[in-house]
């Protein structure tokens, strides 16, 4: 009879450990964040909005550098274009 409860006993324990473990991995997950938040009052796509705008920005200083970079660009051409044509007029003469 030792040997059976004692079995038992282990088996009540490992069942315990594991839904202790299994608790643990959802409050800590995405589960238990959206949880927290939820108590703190935030929406539960706040962290989803905050990505959203650090993206935008990073998105909106890209479009500038790319501005920026079409600018120097159109310059550098048109200091091409005019060192052909003075080219052109020096052989021409």
């Amino acid at each position: 009879m030792e040997d059976f409860q004692l079995r038992l006993l282990i088996e009540n324990i490992a069942t315990i450990v594991a839904i202790l473990m299994i608790l643990g991995f959802v409050a800590l997950g995405p589960v238990g964040r959206a949880i927290a938040r939820r108590i703190e009052g935030k929406p539960a796509e706040a962290d989803v909005v905050d990505e959203l705008r650090e993206r935008l920005a990073e998105l909106e200083r890209t479009q500038s550098q790319t501005a920026e970079l079409a600018e120097r660009l159109d310059f550098a051409e048109r200091m091409l274009a005019q060192r052909a044509e003075a080219s052109q007029l020096r052989s021409e003469n």
